[in-house]
This record gives C-alpha cells, structure tokens and sequence, in this order.
C-alpha cells in the first residue's frame, strides 16, 4: 500500500446491514461512522491525509465478522470500528487481538467481549453488566419484584437473564423464564396470567417474536396492569413504533444518552435526523464518536497499529455523549469508556414519536465497575414518573 503523505489513512468498519442481522441499528451505526468520517476530512484529516471508511456487512454472523477482520487486516487498516452484535463484535475482537490489529468497538455490551485480556481492544458502550443493572434498579424503584422474561437461545439474552437474576435476587426479587421459541404469543400471556408477574421483559429478537408478544399481551385483559420492558432497546428504532404504533409505547427500554444533550450532540443529532430522515438512535451517535476517537488516536499518536492500540489508555475526546476516557474497571478484559451515560426511557403514549426519560444515571469515567453496584457518589439517579 502506498505511504505517500496524500494516501488515505484506512479504517475497517463492521455493520449489520443485512438480515439476519439488526439492519436498522446497521443503518444508524455506519450514517454516524461517515459523519465522523466527512467531518475528520473536512478538518484536515490525519496530517493531511484522508480517512477513508471501507465498510462490510457482518449480518451478525460470527463468521463473516471473522472473515471481514481478515480481509480488512489484509487491505492495510489502521484500526477496526464498529459493530452492534454482541456475537459477531466477540468474533471480530477475537481475530483483530490475534492479528495486532486495534478495534474500537461501537455497540456491543456482552461484558465478556474477549475470551483473555487484551491491550488490542477497546468499547465505547456500557458493558452489559453495567447497563441491565441500571434497568434493574428502575423495575425495583417502580415496584416490579416479580420479573418474567420472554427469552431466546443466546449467549447475550442468557447472560442478560443472569444479570437480572443476580441483581434482583439479594434484593428480594424474583426471575421466571418463559420460552419464547416453544411457546406461542398467546400461549405466553397465559403463562404471564398464571405466573402473576407484574413485569415482562423482552428478550427476544425484533420484528419476531417481540412484535407478536406485545400484541397478544396488550389484548390480553388479564394482563392489564402487567409493564412490558425491553431492556435491549428495541423501541429506540422507527421501525419499533411503525410496526407498533400505540402498542409500543410506553415500553422501557436502555438508550446510552444524557439527559440533556451536548452542544456537539445536538448539532450531530441534527445532522444524521436529516441524513437518516428519521430519529438518530444512540447507536448513531455511538459510531460517531468511535470515528472521533479513532482520529484522535491517529493524529497524536500516529498511524501505526501499534500506536493506535498503545493510545487507549491515553486518549481524551470530546464526544457527542461527553468526555471519553478509557480504563480498564474491574477485571474487564478490555480498555472500556467507563461508563458512558445510562437512561432508561420509553415512547410516550400521549405522543408515540417522543421519548420520556423514567431514570438516568449520569456517566462517570471514574465509576468502579462490572463487579459493583453502579451508583456513583454524590449523583444519584434520577426517577421520572
């Protein structure tokens, strides 16, 4: 590859773009990657030379994330960015830690994101410990002790369930698990009716069987007073309230955004609602800002992998969310911005378009950790009713 002082700086970028992969979160992710991009160049670039995005779909596919790292490793990248996919983000870590090839990872929270340390990778989102916790604590302060999930095979939604478990436990909860797959949308709400659970949580995949769950719970009249919740964020997406119109609201989900956004967060905000013609997602602003530290990286530190990696510990950027440090809290196994801010919000019945936020926790850089309870001192969270 040429090294001539106008030869752009390449970053490898892995999205779901196509099914079975979460497509619209696909969408979002990779408009905020080339918002970055084009803003990056339009500063300068990296000492004058342009960055340059070269995109592929990893359809949440483990496989194909793993061979996406390897073509990219090949085409030269200076680092990896992206991915939503808890499954295909490990896959990438994986292979872009055995080839020393830096990954800044965007969205995926699984906590365990590498098998084994590793000083290669890097995550901007909440580890999912962190955030579920947090959407435990809201059920708690709302009065939901008796928790039932509906949940699929997988290592993301099985280790959410545990999350849930562990926290809830100690404090008198309770977690029933319903199958998803072997039971049908009715036969569940006569589950969720015997069972006498006063939350549903839903962890499951989106259109099916998330969207049929909330129906036949919303028309089921022995289930009236029951909170469905979707801690995983499936409401925060367009499709969410088309699919659902009024059925959807009202439904608490996890976004990773402050209460009030910043000045750069508006103004991005802005942008990609007209790029997107639709609500940027947190899932946006999050591949924006791993584009606006992976710049950072290269500009101070250099192009080399080796010096990209070496600057995690580092680095310090301005993000659309706020202040962005990585550290390594707890026995995470990789360099985390820790912790990103966490609310718990839902669509608003009076107006499905608008978010009401129920419980914000705010993020703090300095924050202990997986292990911990997350509050911080002196900030406690805040709980709209």
């Amino acid at each position: 590859m040429s090294t001539a002082p106008t030869s752009p700086v390449r970053i490898g970028a892995l999205a779901p773009l196509t099914r079975p992969g979460w497509t619209e979160a696909g969408r979002h992710l990779l408009a905020g990657l080339e918002l970055a991009v084009g803003e990056a160049n339009a500063g300068g670039g990296i000492a004058g030379r342009p960055l340059e995005l070269l995109v592929r779909d990893t359809a949440a596919d483990p496989r194909r994330a793993e061979a996406a790292v390897e073509e990219l490793a090949g085409l030269g990248v200076a680092a990896l960015a992206g991915e939503y996919h808890s499954v295909a983000a490990r896959a990438a870590a994986a292979r872009a830690d055995a080839l020393g090839l830096p990954f800044l990872c965007s969205s995926a929270v699984l906590d365990a994101l590498t098998e084994r340390p590793s000083d290669r990778v890097a995550r901007l989102a909440p580890a999912q410990s962190h955030g579920w916790r947090v959407y435990a604590d809201f059920l708690l302060a709302e009065g939901h002790s008796r928790i039932a999930v509906a949940t699929e095979p997988g290592v993301y939604w099985a280790a959410g369930t545990r999350i849930l478990r562990d926290h809830l436990a100690p404090r008198g909860g309770t977690v029933t698990e319903l199958d998803a797959r072997a039971l049908s949308a009715r036969e569940l709400a006569g589950e969720l009716a015997a069972d006498g659970a006063t939350a549903l949580l839903l962890l499951t995949g989106f259109p099916d069987p998330a969207v049929p769950l909330v129906r036949a719970v919303r028309r089921d009249p022995r289930l009236a007073g029951l909170l469905v919740g979707a801690p995983a964020g499936q409401p925060e997406f367009p499709a969410w309230g088309a699919l659902l119109r009024g059925d959807g609201t009202g439904i608490p989900f996890l976004r990773y955004l402050p209460e009030r956004p910043t000045p750069l967060g508006a103004r991005v905000e802005a942008t990609l609602r007209a790029r997107l013609a639709a609500p940027p997602s947190f899932v946006a602003l999050e591949g924006y800002d791993t584009i606006a530290v992976l710049a950072e990286a290269l500009r101070a530190h250099g192009t080399d992998r080796d010096a990209v990696a070496a600057s995690w510990p580092r680095v310090t950027v301005r993000g659309t969310r706020g202040e962005i440090r990585f550290t390594r809290p707890g026995d995470a196994p990789v360099r985390q911005w820790a912790w990103s801010p966490v609310q718990v919000a839902d669509r608003d019945p009076a107006a499905p378009a608008r978010f009401r936020t129920l419980h914000a926790l705010p993020g703090d850089p300095t924050l202990p950790a997986l292990p911990g309870h997350p509050t911080l001192p002196g900030a406690a969270p805040t709980v709209r009713n």
